[in-house]
C-alpha cells in the first residue's frame, strides 16, 4: 500500500479525500498537517507541511488540499522531498505555476496528478463516448449554487488567484472539456464582481462556433443546485448532463444515474499512475478559466457579505 499524507484539512479533505483513503486497499493514511491544528486519529498530525515532509520521510506521496495560492510552494516542497503528489482542484494559482510543478516532476522522476473530479463520473464517459464524431449545434453549461453553503467562511475565495464562482465553474469546464468532440475556446466573457471582493461572484461565457456554445456560472443561487450540462447535435440528438454529471440523459431517456464515487475514482487513477510510475496532468480546465480571466469584462455588483 502507499502512504499517503493529506496536506489541507478543510471541507473537500474531510468531506472526500479522507474517508476515500479510510477505504481505499491502495493508500494508507499516515499524516495530516493543519494551519488550524485539526488531526485525523491514527495519523501523525502536524502543523505545517515542511515539518510533515521532514518527520515522515517514509511517505510516498503527498494529496494538497490547501486553497490554489499556496498549493505551488508546498508540491515543490513535497517534489523536493522526493514524495509523489495529488493536487486538488484548481491545481494551483497560475498556468505558469502548474507548468513549473510538471517540469520539476518529470526532472525528479516524481508523479504529478491534477484531480478535476466531475470527470470521474460514468455519465461523463458515456457523453463523450456518445459525442464522438458529432457536430455540435448548441451547448449550454448551467452551474449555479449558493456559495453561503457549499464554501461558507472561506475569505481566500474571494481573494486575487481565489477564482470565485469558478471555483466550482471549473468543475462544468473540466466535464464540458472531455466530452466535447472539438476543443473550446472562449470568445466572450462577463464578469460580475462584489463591491468588496477581487473574484467574480457570477460569470457568463461565450465559446467560438461553429454553433450556440454558451455556460452561465451564479453563486447566488437559492432553493436547490443546477448543475447541468446541455448539449445538442446536428443529427437530431439531445443530451442533457445532470446532477454534477452523475445523470445522463439522451433524447428524453435516462441511460445513466448513479451515486458520485468522483474521488474513489480519483485515487484509483492515482494508484495506478504510480504503480506506472506516469503523470497526468490536464490543464484544459484550467486554461478555459484563465482565458475567462483575460477576456473579461468585468461589472462590480454589491458587496458579498457571507
Amino acid at each position: 500500500m502507499y502512504r499517503i499524507g493529506v496536506i489541507g484539512l478543510g471541507k473537500i479533505a474531510q468531506d472526500q479525500h479522507l474517508p476515500v483513503i479510510a477505504a481505499s486497499d491502495a493508500f494508507t493514511l499516515v499524516a495530516v498537517s493543519s494551519q488550524r491544528g485539526l488531526s485525523v486519529p491514527g495519523a501523525r498530525s502536524f502543523r505545517d507541511h515542511a515539518a510533515l515532509l521532514a518527520e515522515t520521510p517514509d511517505l510516498d506521496a503527498v494529496a494538497i488540499c490547501t486553497p490554489p495560492q499556496v498549493r505551488h510552494a508546498i508540491a515543490r516542497d513535497a517534489l523536493a522531498a522526493g514524495k509523489h503528489v495529488m493536487l486538488e482542484k484548481p491545481p494551483a494559482a497560475t498556468l505558469s505555476a502548474l507548468s513549473d510543478l510538471t517540469v520539476a516532476a518529470a526532472r525528479r522522476g516524481r508523479v504529478l496528478m491534477t484531480t478535476w473530479h466531475s470527470q470521474y463520473n460514468a455519465a461523463v464517459d458515456a457523453a463523450r463516448e456518445r459525442l464522438a464524431g458529432e457536430t455540435v449545434t448548441r451547448l449550454f453549461i448551467e452551474w449555479k449554487e449558493d456559495v453561503r453553503k457549499w464554501h461558507p467562511g472561506q475569505a481566500w475565495i474571494w481573494q486575487a488567484g481565489g477564482f470565485g464562482v469558478f471555483d466550482p465553474g471549473i468543475n462544468a469546464l473540466s466535464i464540458a472539456s472531455k466530452i466535447m468532440p472539438r476543443p473550446l475556446l472562449i470568445e466572450q466573457a462577463s464578469l460580475l464582481v462584489p463591491a468588496n471582493a477581487e473574484s467574480p461572484i457570477a460569470a457568463e461565457l461565450r465559446f467560438a462556433g461553429p454553433g450556440d456554445l454558451t455556460a452561465v456560472f451564479d453563486w447566488r443561487q437559492q432553493g436547490g443546485e443546477v448543475w447541468d450540462i446541455t448539449v445538442e447535435t446536428a443529427s437530431g440528438h439531445r443530451l442533457v448532463l445532470s446532477g454534477g454529471g452523475s445523470r445522463l440523459t439522451i433524447d428524453g431517456v435516462e441511460t445513466v444515474a448513479e451515486a458520485p464515487r468522483e474521488y474513489q475514482g480519483i485515487y484509483r487513477h492515482f494508484a495506478a499512475l504510480l504503480d506506472a510510475g506516469t503523470s497526468h496532468v490536464d490543464a484544459r480546465p484550467f486554461e478555459l478559466v484563465a482565458d475567462a480571466f483575460l477576456l473579461g469584462r468585468r461589472t462590480s455588483t454589491a458587496a458579498f457579505h457571507d
